[in-house]
């Protein structure tokens, strides 16, 4: 498996509106309904993915800690479902019941809003203030499948930790890496 680094988008870059179609309610949301007037979480994954598998159990964690707090997560997966079946619609809405993820779980089929976030990687994490410019953009912890260490969420907390108490987030981020997003061709 090829890993691939996130892109480090500038942080400020302000977060560009989507309207996509949530694989376990069947609804179409948009960024503007989803928002928090604290922080927003953005998070692109898959189904698939073992870097997302590494993970997924202790952002469920990590996002029922801060969803009480006024904390918005959203996940998008963008992968190509004809070269990947295995994150289809009803792959993606397997896991979310699998793991009962607390937050919506969006298809981006056309695979615009990864190109228009600079998404890169599953998992590839980027964190919003509440005018939705980006203050976080990197790695969950320094857990990676293999290497022996435990998979914590430290610096996606430590972000978020910093952001609600108004404190400034340390630019010196680490990107995130896991498997590419799935283009199509």
């Amino acid at each position: 498996m090829a890993v691939t680094p996130s892109q480090m988008i500038p942080l400020g870059t302000k977060a560009p509106n989507f309207t996509l179609k949530d694989v376990v309610s069947g609804k179409t949301v948009s960024l503007s309904q989803l928002k928090s007037k604290k922080a927003n979480v953005v998070v692109f994954m898959c189904a698939h993915c073992p870097f997302v598998k590494h993970v997924e159990k202790e952002l469920v964690k990590l996002a029922n800690d801060f969803i009480p707090k006024g904390v918005s997560f959203i996940a998008i997966s963008s992968n190509d479902v004809l070269s990947y079946p295995e994150d289809s619609p009803e792959n993606m809405k397997r896991q979310a019941k699998d793991f009962k993820f607390p937050f919506p779980y969006l298809y981006d089929e056309t695979q615009e809003i990864a190109r228009a976030y600079g998404a890169e990687c599953t998992p590839d994490f980027f964190v919003f203030d509440d005018s939705l410019h980006c203050v976080y953009r990197g790695q969950f912890d320094d857990s990676r499948p293999g290497n022996q260490m435990p998979v914590t969420g430290e610096d996606l907390r430590k972000a978020l930790r910093c952001l609600l108490e108004g404190k400034p987030i340390s630019e010196n981020q680490k990107p995130s890496s896991g498997c590419n997003i799935k283009w199509k061709h």
